[in-house]
């Protein structure tokens, strides 16, 4: 049931709304300009969200035999597309919970899927191949084997993609699949993301350490010492800060002039076990965590990386993603016990705990 009083205000978080899904809640997005949250969980059910109260649009459980993996919402935020274990894409209208194309990707799972930035193009990763899409769901290209499966897709723009995989970065044309440039290392890669400019690039890799490359140079650099995988990465939209978990605390490189090479990055200490998510808000210096404590936090930060906690609060199991609304105001988290809660972000209010034992578990989650 839908609770409008979650929890207590904890710095900029305040009370919002939690509901619940039937599975691990295990990813979404705002869809509709933020009219409402879309919800996959671990079982393959489908959710629309109301943005503003929580109540459930429409729910389609069970759309992918053997369970949804991940899904991407189309930019215009009227569809979205959920990919699973069936070897399936599914294009759904966000309104109404409507199918309108199913795209057999393959035989294997598919573990990646995004649109490009002007929507008229949709990727899918499956095994070792990626796929390209119109908006007519008619295959463009498909690539060759890549050496090991696919573990990340990320389109630098509207006419390139980029593929990571173990030992190579790759960014393909968008039109025609030819491969423009291909970024190596020896290693396992685990996690990618991209500047919103596309001229940086930024991997987790399997021996902990992330690794980027500034393309104009394609010279590879290394951050080491991380005590597990890097497998939560974020750049802001200014592509000047990087957030990276690998551990408890959170560290963000600042690329400004010369960095990050030479310099300290901030190291943002709250949570108690592994971070599992990281997210910026959009045009501000505002970065969202969660970890596996279930803690939610709000950094505040400055352009050196450096910055502390002005909102913390926790959803009682681990978080498994975080989405800011479009328009920076709210935030969302799932978690693993199939907890929805959504916080409004405001003046800043109430204390902020310094560690997730002293925050209250949200209520209707758990």
């Amino acid at each position: 049931m839908s609770d409008l009083d979650v929890g207590v205000p904890r710095g900029v978080l305040h009370p919002g709304w939690s509901e619940a899904v039937g599975d691990y809640a295990i990813a979404g997005g705002w869809a509709l300009g933020g009219e409402a949250l879309i919800v996959c969980d671990a079982e393959g059910g489908v959710y629309a969200l109301d943005g503003q109260s929580g109540a459930t649009n429409w729910a389609r459980p069970v759309d992918h035999e053997g369970g949804v993996i991940t899904m991407a919402v189309h930019p215009s935020g009227t569809a979205f597309a959920t990919a699973g274990q069936d070897g399936r894409v599914l294009i759904w209208s966000a309104a109404e919970g409507e199918v309108s194309q199913a795209i057999q990707v393959g035989s294997g799972w598919v573990e990646n899927v995004g649109w490009s930035p002007d929507g008229q193009l949709l990727a899918a990763s499956c095994s070792r191949q990626v796929r390209v899409y119109d908006a007519d769901g008619a295959q463009v290209w498909q690539s060759d084997d890549h050496p090991s499966t696919v573990s990340a897709i990320a389109w630098s723009n509207a006419g390139e993609l980029a593929t990571a995989c173990y030992g190579r970065v790759t960014f393909f044309n968008a039109s025609t699949g030819e491969a423009r440039q291909t970024l190596e290392w020896q290693g396992s890669l685990v996690s990618m993301v991209l500047t919103s400019d596309g001229g940086i690039v930024a991997c987790g890799s399997q021996d902990n350490s992330v690794h980027f490359w500034r393309r104009s140079t394609a010279r590879d650099s290394m951050m080491s010492g991380y005590p597990a995988k890097p497998s939560a990465l974020a750049f802001d939209d200014t592509g000047t800060l990087l957030a990276t978990g690998g551990g408890e605390a959170v560290t963000v490189w600042s690329f400004r002039g010369r960095g990050p090479e030479g310099t300290r990055p901030g190291v943002l200490e709250f949570h108690v076990q592994p971070i599992t998510t990281l997210a910026f808000a959009p045009r501000a210096m505002r970065l969202a965590s969660g970890g596996r404590d279930g803690a939610v936090v709000v950094w505040s930060l400055r352009r050196t990386g450096k910055g502390g906690a002005v909102g913390a609060e926790a959803v009682g199991a681990s978080v498994s993603e975080l989405y800011w609304r479009p328009d920076g105001r709210a935030l969302a988290a799932l978690d693993a016990q199939g907890g929805v809660t959504v916080w409004r972000i405001g003046p800043t209010r109430g204390r902020v705990a310094r560690a997730p034992a002293e925050l209250p578990h949200s209520a209707g989650i758990g």
